[in-house]
């Protein structure tokens, strides 16, 4: 039965009662201290009986939303109480067929316990307490309508009494119901952030250390390695193993101390902001396009030699010192390629705060150093390993388009930071469609650079790798004419016009922006909530929720909830500033993105940090308990 069938069934149910009959009140309630006498400063608990006539029931508080009203319980105002907090036996959890969906119910009756916080201050002697519930009660046939009623009960406040405080009865369960019997809601805590994110980033960087194996800095030094530590005089097994260490930790601490310099220069909260700095993206795409430009063959870098051969020097002395700088050398002389994949790991770790850039240099590093730890031990590996050739120059010109493409990434950072309206969706796609079909050209040896012989025989996987990037270059294409791109789209400008398109609708759903005094009003004008969420023009976690979170049809029918707005916190505008600055004085964080849930008057509702690729958690977010009792 569909929802508006089901009211027209209600409206039926009720007009058949019989006319002169008193309307049906199956649900009794009464209100009961746990604690006859309670200390200021304590906490005091109470127990809601709801006593539920045979044949009826009604429903819990944690009911979802989208079908019969949840019960709603909270204490009236007073003086002596701060916060009050609402727990729930467990529930009857089954189908229900008229509403179509899961529901939680109570028959017979059910007690629900408040605790309450008792204010240091609370006037001594009785105290009476009001608890207000809301609830709508159904029976096989027909629902009720919603009801409001009251049942009170008093307490001695007496700063005589144990200083013991109440809890909740075993088997209780959270309600999520929060709220200050004495003033204005108390912000709800944060939701914990998710480890999913920093795994993902912590396997990626350390999947980039192993690739970078094969870059033509890093491969050629494996017979090095594996020659320095055949000529060793190690008198045993385990001072193999000791020195194979050591020189991985070589490896792993100077590309740490990147990680170090990038956290202690930018502190706590300056990693976020030199993520989106145009200053810093501007440096990192100068330095893309010089690395990739040599990579292409335009020129060679190169370490000074005089630095390589001070090191070189001090590694010929032996014993764990020398071991320990052979592996600084390694590190200083496979710079030259792997500096690019360095860069966007660290820059994409300055969108988060805490250790991540210190966390993603170890991962990277350990992958590097974890094949040359392998040959340390087991030298005779080598044998199977490819040898150096022209598939190494081949891996070098590749790798100079993609780090071309990786530039316009950082330089289309700073038109949005700045909101010039050069590098738009169209434009970014045009040049990665053709930096990405380059290098497929290339392999085919449509395209001559060096590595690609006139003559050479033209394998199955040269052809296969070919194929790929020709594949990803046109799906780049559809995205040119507003086509969603999936994960690409973290990467990818978002689209000029205004809004993020609705799923459900087909249409554009609009969003406010920066102007956080029009929400809040326009939330109170339409009884409905706000949905802040701050975010930046340059982050890319952003971006990925703009385009794939919140477009979902799932997602978009729960936005009709709310009053929608974006603050800005990373551009060069006063705004930005100021939206930066609320966030990290209401919330102790300027993180981006950053979702918080507000009502017209400010109060906090909810808060929900950083990205998920879990529909069903934001979804929870979006219908919390506290922001479903809001709402009603």
């Amino acid at each position: 039965m569909k929802p508006l069938a089901l009211c027209a069934g209600l409206l039926a149910g009720a007009f058949v009662l019989p006319a002169r009959a008193a309307a049906p009140d199956p649900v009794q309630w009464t209100l009961s201290p746990q604690t006859a006498t309670v200390r200021p400063g304590s906490s005091a608990g109470f127990f809601l009986t709801a006593t539920i006539q045979p044949g009826w029931h009604l429903y819990s508080p944690t009911t979802p939303k989208g079908g019969p009203n949840a019960t709603i319980i909270r204490l009236s105002d007073s003086p002596a109480l701060g916060q009050v907090r609402v727990f729930e036996p467990k529930p009857i959890s089954k189908v229900d067929p008229a509403f179509q969906m899961v529901t939680e119910t109570y028959q017979d009756s059910v007690r629900f316990f408040i605790l309450a916080d008792l204010k240091s201050d609370a006037p001594a002697g009785a105290t009476e307490i009001t608890a207000e519930v809301k609830y709508q009660s159904c029976n096989d046939t027909i629902c009720l309508p919603p009801k409001k009623k009251t049942a009170s009960s008093s307490i001695t406040i007496s700063p005589a009494a144990a200083a013991e405080s109440s809890s909740a009865p075993a088997g209780y369960e959270d309600a999520g119901v929060r709220h200050s019997a004495g003033g204005a809601a108390p912000p709800a805590p944060a939701a914990p952030a998710s480890s999913q994110g920093l795994g993902r980033f912590l396997l990626l960087a350390f999947g980039f250390g192993l690739a970078a194996i094969f870059t033509p800095c890093v491969f050629p030094m494996i017979p090095i390695t594996v020659s320095f530590f055949l000529n060793r005089q190690s008198t045993s097994r385990g001072q193999g193993v000791l020195h194979a260490v050591i020189y991985s930790l070589g490896i792993v601490v100077l590309f740490t101390a990147l990680g170090l310099l990038t956290k202690a220069i930018a502190g706590p909260f300056g990693v976020v902001k030199l993520g989106s700095s145009p200053w810093v993206n501007g440096f990192i795409a100068a330095v893309f396009v010089i690395f990739g430009l040599s990579l292409l063959g335009a020129f060679e870098l190169t370490l000074p030699s005089g630095l390589l051969t001070s090191v070189d020097r001090a590694s010929q002395r032996g014993g764990i010192a020398g071991t320990l700088i052979m592996g600084l050398t390694f590190a200083l002389t496979s710079f030259a390629c792997v500096g690019p994949i360095v860069g966007p790991l660290l820059v994409a770790s300055l969108q988060s705060n805490g250790l991540q850039p210190i966390l993603g240099m170890v991962a990277f590093s350990s992958g590097l150093a974890a094949p040359f730890f392998l040959l340390a031990l087991f030298p005779s590996w080598l044998k199977r390993l490819p040898r150096s050739g022209g598939w190494m120059l081949r891996v070098k010109v590749v790798l100079g388009f993609i780090i071309l493409a990786a530039a316009i990434k950082y330089l289309a950072n700073i038109d949005q930071v700045l909101q010039l309206g050069w590098i738009t969706r169209e434009r970014f796609l045009a040049a990665w469609v053709v930096l990405f079909a380059l290098p497929g050209l290339y392999l085919l040896g449509l395209l001559r650079l060096e590595g690609i012989k006139a003559d050479e025989h033209l394998g199955v996987g040269r052809t296969l790798v070919a194929a790929a990037f020709l594949i990803f270059s046109l799906s780049l294409v559809p995205g040119m004419f507003g086509s969603p791109l999936g994960e690409l789209d973290a990467y990818v400008p978002p689209p000029s016009e205004a809004g993020v398109a609705s799923a459900s609708r087909g249409a554009e759903r609009q969003w406010l922006k920066d102007d956080y005094d029009a929400a809040l009003a326009r939330a109170r004008a339409e009884n409905k909530l706000v949905l802040v969420t701050f975010t930046g023009y340059a982050c890319t976690n952003c971006h990925w929720m703009r385009q794939n979170m919140f477009r979902r049809a799932d997602i978009d029918r729960l936005l009709d909830n709310f009053v929608l707005i974006e603050l800005y916190t990373d551009g060069t505008d006063a705004a930005s500033q100021r939206n930066q600055e609320m966030e990290n004085r209401r919330f102790s964080t300027v993180a981006i993105p950053y979702y918080a849930i507000l009502d017209g008057n400010e109060n906090v509702v909810a808060t929900f940090p950083g990205l998920t690729r879990d529909p069903v958690e934001f979804a929870k977010f979006l219908q919390s308990r506290p922001a479903l009792a809001a709402l009603r």
